[in-house]
């Protein structure tokens, strides 16, 4: 209830009732309403700068996972990146030389996207620049993709006339996938197991157990079968066209020199023999007398998730095993 006010009149010596008149209480209704509407605006204008309302909280929280999904997307995108690089090395410099054919100029490979601003409806966005760099990417491997098929299909062409060339040239591993135990020892410097120095390793290491089936890797002839220093016993295979495989360390052969192999034989079968610290099959690949990683020469056996795995085991800067 409001307090009744009085004032002391000097001309009837008495109290009397303070009366307002209407206009001085409109206008402190209307003082009363304004300063409760600026203490309201300023409550809901700190509320709304420093507080989040449930929903802007939910937005945030699915624009931070947003966020990080690109992120990952990002780093999925440099490891396809990756894979593919290694597929156009593959392409221009072993099979484009195998079939004699002109590698695809860089240009082309790596060719930009012209014209117009492609990427002018991402922009303007707070998170526009992780958006633009990952629809670039997409679009860069996109391309990368399509013109690597187009070169493959021109390669399949070339595969249906030179049979006989695919047939010999190696293509499978040595050793089954499924028999190999431990790591692989890559082809590149690696530490030398028994003088601790790192030193050139021209082959791949298959660690198995000894008596494992060892297989020509293409078709060939047997131009070597015995024993050789530091390889043990080995057999060196000639697959025409330039190409010859040597496999070493093995506890025994099943061919002998002069014969005749097709891609698949067992020709020996795993040991620990010559300059070795255990059980394995030590692979090489000469392509004119020159040493070349085996790795590449896996495309008949593997999977490409299979072919992956390899070539990450393989590139380990780890100890050979010979």
């Amino acid at each position: 209830m409001a307090k009744t006010k009085y004032y002391f009149n000097s001309q009837t010596l008495k109290y009397e009732k303070v009366k307002l008149s209407l206009g001085i209480k409109v206008l402190k209704g209307l003082g009363f309403i304004s300063t409760a509407l600026v203490f309201s605006f300023v409550i809901i204008a700190l509320a709304y700068t420093f507080l989040d309302s449930p929903k802007e909280k939910q937005l945030k929280r699915e624009i931070n996972t947003l966020s990080l999904q690109y992120e990952i997307l990002q780093t999925r995108l440099k490891q396809f990146d990756v894979v593919i690089n290694d597929l156009q090395q593959r392409d221009d410099n072993i099979y484009r030389v195998i079939f004699e054919a002109e590698p695809i100029p860089l240009e082309v490979r790596n060719a930009g996207f012209g014209g117009i601003n492609r990427y002018k409806s991402l922009e303007n966005y707070d998170y526009s620049k992780l958006m633009i760099e990952t629809t670039k990417k997409l679009d860069v491997i996109s391309k990368k993709l399509y013109i690597q098929s187009k070169s493959y299909d021109e390669l399949t062409k070339a595969v249906n006339s030179k049979s006989k060339m695919m047939a010999s040239i190696p293509a499978i591993q040595p050793i089954d996938s499924r028999k190999l135990r431990g790591s692989i020892s890559g082809f590149g410097y690696r530490m030398h197991p028994i003088y601790k120095i790192r030193k050139m390793h021209e082959g791949l290491d298959f660690a198995a157990p000894i008596g494992t089936p060892i297989y020509a890797t293409g078709d060939g002839r047997i131009i070597a079968a015995g024993v050789e220093r530091g390889y043990g016993n080995r057999i060196m295979i000639s697959h025409g066209y330039g190409y010859t495989t040597k496999y070493a360390h093995m506890s025994k052969f099943k061919v002998k020199k002069g014969q005749s192999v097709k891609r698949g034989d067992v020709i020996g079968f795993v040991g620990n023999t010559g300059a070795s610290t255990g059980p394995h099959c030590h692979y090489e690949v000469y392509k004119s007398g020159k040493p070349v990683n085996p790795i590449n020469f896996f495309f008949n056996d593997l999977t490409p998730s299979e072919y992956v795995t390899m070539l990450e085991v393989a590139s380990r800067d780890n100890q050979s095993l010979d």
